[in-house]
């Protein structure tokens, strides 16, 4: 499944339109998750016949088409499922007990309720609501796809205008060149990430950088009369300017892990819980500028995409044992050269990276310097020829 995003160019009154659509499908979730509260143990199908006796409770309601309310039933079930899930796995903390929403930025179509044109360069809502046609803004080309392949139509409304979602049903599949490297990677607040060859990549910072110009546009929003034209202004272009701090974050996390993929055959990287390490108040803002998560979901992603192999290692203790002995070697995050008494002197993350590079050839099944030994190699598959993973971090047969 892939995603084609566009921007949506209309008229002004179709805009308010697509406004009163999203208000449509908040109302339909919250009607449904209403009538879950209220009726345990729904399931659903149940939720879907709800849907229909509101589109005939509530004439406006009828007018969105029923599988964009269906759509919306189906939020609320996951929504329920997910905290039903987190209850029986037993997850420290809050649950995630379902919500109502309040401030829904989108809605969604299935199969019907839209079309495109010809030559698949407007899209026209064809449900009771009647937004129009739209041209569509984007760089990228239906033209690869036929109308069937398309599950799903997402609208979304943000700080600088009016976005469409294409959900093709499609598999992404790349062409690779074997690297033969293997690499490991140990992110950080000092250098976004030390990889196990010494190299770091440069911490941007996006939203440090940022920061004095959302605090100006923030004050002049609080400065604002609540409910005038001009306090929406304010809260506009303040949010124009989180979206573009987002947006560089997303990119930087996307040209950073294709090149992290592209580059090497095997790649190993630490498996933070970051919901755990925002709660230090001292380094939350830092930790979540970072975007360690978001990393780690594109690492996995290209992995998939161009058949390289991508694990995720538990994080204890990488940055405490030496990746030359073993020996553990206690210290505190302000020490940031790792001395051990077998006479190793190292960076403290790239002596984590040599570590999460050994123990995610362990995982693997991959023998670290020991030749004649059948493992997987860097494809994925196994038991095809023996690997030796030098020192260097290549493999070799």
């Amino acid at each position: 499944m892939i995603v084609l995003e566009f921007k949506l160019k209309g008229k002004p009154q179709q805009y308010r339109v697509i406004d009163e659509m999203i208000r449509t499908a908040q109302f339909v979730r919250n009607k449904a998750l209403r009538y879950w509260i209220d009726n345990q143990g729904v399931k659903l199908l149940d939720l879907y016949k709800q849907c229909a006796i509101m589109a005939k409770e509530f004439e406006w309601a009828g007018k969105l088409n029923s599988m964009a309310r269906q759509a919306m039933a189906q939020r609320a079930i996951f929504a329920i499922q997910r905290f039903f899930s987190n209850c029986k796995a037993k997850k420290p903390g809050k649950k995630g007990y379902p919500q109502f929403k309040k401030h829904t930025r989108s809605v969604e179509y299935k199969t019907s309720g839209w079309k495109l044109s010809t030559d698949k360069r407007c899209l026209t809502f064809t449900d009771g609501f009647a937004a129009g046609t739209f041209k569509l803004l984007g760089s990228r080309d239906l033209h690869f796809y036929s109308p069937k392949e398309i599950k799903r139509v997402r609208v979304i409304r943000r700080a600088d205008g009016y976005y469409t979602q294409f959900c093709i049903n499609v598999e992404r599949t790349e062409e690779a060149i074997p690297t033969g490297k293997a690499i490991g990677i140990d992110v950080g607040l000092n250098h976004f990430y030390t990889d196990s060859n010494g190299e770091t990549m440069t911490n941007p910072r996006h939203l440090r950088k940022t920061e004095k110009a959302l605090k100006r546009l923030q004050k002049r929003v609080s400065r604002k009369k609540k409910g005038s034209n001009n306090r929406k202004g304010a809260i506009n272009r303040l949010g124009r300017k989180h979206l573009k701090v987002s947006r560089q974050r997303k990119d930087f996390a996307i040209k950073t892990a294709l090149c992290v993929v592209k580059s090497s055959d095997f790649v190993a990287y630490e498996d933070l819980q970051v919901k755990n390490m925002v709660k230090n108040h001292k380094l939350a803002k830092s930790i979540s500028d970072a975007a360690w998560s978001q990393f780690a979901q594109w690492l996995q992603y290209f992995g998939k995409v161009y058949g390289k192999t991508v694990v995720a290692v538990a994080p204890q203790y990488t940055s405490q044992n030496c990746s030359s002995c073993g020996n553990r070697v206690q210290k505190s995050l302000s020490v940031r050269t790792h001395i051990c008494s077998c006479g190793t002197v190292l960076d403290r993350d790239h002596n984590a990276a040599l570590n999460i590079l050994a123990k995610g050839l362990k995982q693997s099944g991959i023998i670290l310097n020991t030749v004649g030994h059948t493992g997987i190699n860097a494809w994925g598959q196994t038991d095809l020829y023996s690997l030796v993973v030098t020192s260097t971090g290549k493999l070799t047969d």
